[in-house]
């Protein structure tokens, strides 16, 4: 009656009962209550929580309640801590999600292999880097809420002194190609209590393929007007990847793809400089058969030189220093030099190489025509560019400079390519465009049918907001911005994340960082921070 009345338990009722019966054996025997005196927790004390919370760190991410209690019985631990009392693996759960703790998915975030390797660096601080800050210092700028921005740049301002001087702001558009399966399909949902396990397909079922062009400024790439169908022309490629299917792109397909593209910009988009952005596969920076190559040049005169695909490939002509042409075949045509006659020839023009007959200063023997024998170069990452021939010939600037297909097919129609460094996707957003859309295809009715899946890839591309877009470019320019300043992988992450919305890093980013890592000392420094 008295746990009904009061809206108590039954708990409580039983407690009535005890004290009752104690009370009527005992009248001195009143119950007493108990607020103010029960004991506060361990990790209220500050030093408790901080040395507690210091020592999971020093034990990296795989840390559990049982390394937490087994702490708290250590002898340095409670003598150092004035702690006189043991704890539960259960208190330990308690204590780690009172300090943040929770178990979960570890959250995913970019990936970084490859990030520090030391000619991926290279490429990245000193080749891209360098051309896209001046590609982007004159091509738009959008704010945080993905509005368009204003810069006053040089350029523009130049552009009062010379009526020669192009200051059409750049729009470089990023290129790259997706998968989408047929299962992949949503997995998490509300479940009635009355649904079974059902039959679902194995693997991933069919794929369809797709590869465009997009930028921040206009999306993705489609001409202003429509065509003789009614349709908005496109330099999009779809394609059915498999070898008992449609195949795969190829240097071909990369080739007539960018042609759609230049003849759409050449018509509707004149207004602006274009410049194409892909990723370092093979398929983009392969060279023509004829390009200048130092792999596999012999050291004498040789017939059987620079082959391709079981046929000879005359080799384009080399250039000296001054400018002038440098043959690499004899009078014949047909008969190549061989690497000591070329050096020599460089020499005779006041290249700085060494006698290909003399002594090498460091092996104290002949030079060879290649460290380590024949095959693909063994010494390419040495920092040395002089010690065999064949590493002469290839950091010659004509060599080392030698554009793939793509540049040169691009150039010869006034526009610019870049390469991104490997193994980073975070710097093309086309990559987040790619997500945005399968969130958006796994939201489809499932379909074994092609032409369905082709016509769901479609709509949840076409979804992608310009807005977003926008949004994953700006993150992109924080990237680029983090790595220029120095910033390894691990370093720029926690940048993109700090400075959420903001194109470039603030001054004060090097104090949030000390301080960053100051909080987490298990966070090393990376290679190539300043």
């Amino acid at each position: 009656m008295a746990s009904g009345k009061t809206g108590k338990k039954t708990w409580f009722a039983r407690k009535l009962r005890e004290w009752s019966i104690a009370f009527c054996e005992n009248m001195t025997n009143l119950p007493e209550h108990k607020f103010g005196q029960f004991s506060s927790s361990l990790l209220s004390d500050e030093d408790v929580a901080g040395a507690i919370h210091l020592h999971l760190q020093g034990l990296g991410k795989w840390v559990s309640a049982n390394q937490i209690a087994r702490y708290v019985r250590t002898p340095e631990f409670q003598a150092r801590l004035r702690v006189k009392r043991n704890i539960s693996v259960r208190t330990a759960q308690r204590w780690m999600k009172k300090m943040g703790y929770r178990w979960k998915k570890e959250p995913k975030g970019m990936y970084s292999d490859g990030h520090e390797r030391a000619d991926v660096v290279n490429y990245r601080q000193n080749v891209f880097l360098p051309q896209w800050r001046d590609y982007e210092a004159s091509a738009r700028h959008w704010q945080a809420d993905a509005s368009f921005e204003e810069v006053d740049h040089e350029c523009r301002m130049r552009l009062f002194m010379s009526d020669n001087l192009d200051c059409r702001p750049y729009t470089i558009w990023r290129q790259d190609e997706s998968i989408f399966y047929a299962n992949d399909r949503r997995t998490t949902r509300w479940v009635h209590e009355s649904e079974t396990a059902k039959i679902r397909a194995k693997g991933e079922g069919a794929s369809d393929m797709i590869g465009d062009f997009v930028s921040p400024e206009y999306g993705w790439l489609r001409s202003k007007r429509l065509n003789v169908r009614g349709e908005f022309d496109d330099a999009r490629v779809l394609l059915k990847p498999g070898k008992k299917r449609e195949g795969y792109q190829t240097t071909e397909t990369i080739l007539a793809q960018v042609t759609r593209a230049m003849n759409i910009l050449d018509r509707d988009y004149t207004e602006d400089r274009h410049v194409f952005a892909y990723d370092n596969a093979t398929i983009h920076t392969a060279r023509a058969p004829d390009a200048l190559s130092a792999l596999g040049m012999t050291l004498g005169p040789s017939n059987n030189f620079n082959k391709s695909n079981g046929v000879y490939v005359h080799m384009r002509d080399a250039t000296f220093r001054d400018g002038s042409a440098q043959v690499l075949y004899q009078a014949n045509g047909t008969t190549f030099k061989g690497l000591k006659v070329l050096i020599q020839e460089r020499r005779a023009k006041g290249h700085d190489l060494p006698d290909p007959d003399s002594i090498n200063p460091i092996t104290k023997k002949k030079y060879l025509v290649q460290c380590g024998g024949s095959g693909a170069f063994k010494c390419r990452t040495t920092m040395d560019t002089k010690c065999c021939l064949r590493k002469m010939m290839y950091s010659e600037p004509d060599f080392k400079n030698q554009m793939s297909i793509l540049e040169e097919h691009c150039q010869k129609r006034g526009y610019g390519v870049l390469f991104f460094p490997k193994f980073h996707p975070e710097l093309n957003f086309i990559e987040q465009c790619w997500g945005y859309a399968k969130r958006i295809y796994r939201m489809y009715p499932e379909s074994t049918s092609e032409d369905d899946l082709r016509a769901n890839l479609l709509d949840a591309v076409a979804s992608v907001p310009i807005e977003s877009m926008r949004r994953f470019a700006t993150r992109s320019s924080r990237f680029g911005d983090a790595y220029f300043r120095g910033l390894n992988g691990a370093e720029a992450a926690w940048a993109n994340k700090k400075y959420r919305g903001h194109r470039t890093l603030p001054p004060s980013y090097e104090e949030d960082l000390r301080e960053a890592k100051t909080k987490w000392p298990a966070w090393k420094l990376g290679p190539t921070q300043k």
